[in-house]
C-alpha cells in the first residue's frame, strides 16, 4: 500500500521559525532549568486544559464549533481494512489527547481522559458506482465529517474510508483543533504508516515510547505561566486592548444582527505562482509566516474598508 498526502510541516516554517527550532534542538537537558522541564504527571484524575485548549473550549462555550483538523490520504495497492483500523486504534491508545473530552467541573473546564476508547473504521464502498454518483457521496461524506463535535461527549477524533476501487481508497481523518493540530497531523500519519506495515504483515510493530502526553504540557504551562508572569502578560493585552473600538464599521448590505452567528459564505480566488513566491520572499525577509504576511494584508483591507486606523481580528492561534 502507497499513502499520499502526508503534510510535510517543516518546510512551512519561516527562517526565523526554523532558527529557532534549532537553537532549542541544539540546547541540552542540562541546559534547562527545572520549571523549563515538563515532567510526566502523577495523577490520574481532571486536568486543567492548557491556554491553548481554553481558547478553542470557549469558542465552542459561545457556539463557535467549527474549528477542525482534517487529513485526507490516498492508498494504493491492495489494503487490508481490518489492518488499517488497528493502526488507528493503536494511535488512539498512544496518544491521549485522543482519549480526552472536556467538561466543567465547579465553573472550570477541565480535561478528562479515557482509559481506552474503541474507534470504528467507517468504511463506504463506492466501486460499483458512477463517477457522478461517486463524486456526490465523496461531498457528502466530506460535509457528514465536518459535523460539530460534542467535546463533553467525544470522540473527538472521526476516520473514514472510501472504497473506490480494489486497488484504490480514499482515508479522510477529522480531529477537533482542541486534540491536535496541523504538525500533530503528519506525526499521525507517518505513525499510521509504520503501524500499517507492521500490523498488514503480522507482526506486532513497535513505535518509541513517548516521553510525555500533552496533558503533562498542559499541567506545566499551568504551573510555570501563573502569578507575577501571567499577571505581566495579561497587563501588556489589556493595555494593548483598552481604546479598540468596539464594532468594526465594515459598510454591509444588510444590517447587524443583534446576535453574531457563523453563518456566511466564501469566495475562492486563484493566487498565480509568481505572486506566492513573492509573498513568501517578503515573509522570509521580516522574519515572519506567511500566514502573518496575510493576516496584515487582510487588515488593511478592513481598514480601508470601514475607515478605521484601529482594526481588531481574533485567530486561534
Amino acid at each position: 500500500m502507497k499513502s499520499e498526502g502526508v503534510p510535510k510541516n517543516l518546510n512551512d516554517l519561516s527562517t526565523s521559525e526554523r532558527a529557532a527550532l534549532v537553537m532549542r534542538l541544539k540546547r541540552k537537558p542540562a541546559d534547562l532549568t527545572p520549571e523549563q522541564t515538563i515532567q510526566r504527571r502523577k495523577d490520574s484524575g481532571p486536568i486543567p486544559l492548557s491556554f491553548a485548549q481554553q481558547r478553542l473550549w470557549f469558542l465552542d462555550q459561545m457556539g463557535y464549533s467549527n474549528y477542525f483538523i482534517s487529513g485526507t490520504s490516498r492508498l494504493t495497492g491492495l489494503l487490508d481494512v481490518k489492518a488499517l483500523e488497528r493502526s488507528l486504534n493503536e494511535i488512539v491508545h498512544r496518544h491521549e489527547a485522543l482519549r480526552t473530552t472536556f467538561t466543567t467541573i465547579d465553573g472550570q473546564p477541565m480535561q478528562i481522559i479515557a482509559p481506552r476508547l474503541p474507534l470504528t473504521l467507517s468504511v463506504l464502498d463506492l466501486s460499483q458506482h458512477l463517477s457522478d454518483e461517486r463524486a456526490a457521496e465523496t461531498a457528502r461524506l466530506r460535509s457528514e465529517a465536518l459535523q460539530p463535535f460534542n467535546l463533553e461527549r467525544g470522540p473527538l477524533l472521526r476516520a473514514s474510508l472510501l472504497r473506490l476501487a480494489e486497488n484504490e481508497h480514499f482515508l479522510l481523518l477529522t480531529m477537533h483543533h482542541i486534540v491536535s493540530d496541523g504538525w500533530s497531523l503528519g506525526v499521525l500519519f507517518r505513525e499510521l504508516a509504520t503501524l500499517y506495515e507492521g500490523f498488514a504483515q503480522g507482526e506486532t510493530p513497535r513505535l518509541p515510547e513517548l516521553p510525555i502526553q500533552y496533558a503533562d504540557f498542559a499541567v506545566w504551562q499551568r504551573r510555570w505561566l501563573s502569578g507575577e508572569i501571567l499577571e505581566r502578560q495579561l497587563a501588556y493585552w489589556k493595555e494593548q486592548l483598552s481604546d479598540t473600538p468596539p464594532v468594526l464599521a465594515l459598510p454591509t448590505d444588510l444590517p447587524r444582527p443583534v446576535v453574531p452567528t457563523i453563518e456566511g459564505s466564501f469566495v475562492l480566488h486563484e493566487i498565480s505562482k509568481e505572486l506566492t513566491e513573492a509573498l513568501k520572499n517578503l515573509s522570509r525577509q521580516e522574519g515572519v509566516s506567511l500566514y502573518m504576511t496575510l493576516l496584515a494584508a487582510f487588515k488593511i483591507l478592513l481598514a480601508r474598508y470601514a475607515g478605521q486606523d484601529e482594526v481588531v481580528v481574533g485567530t486561534p492561534i
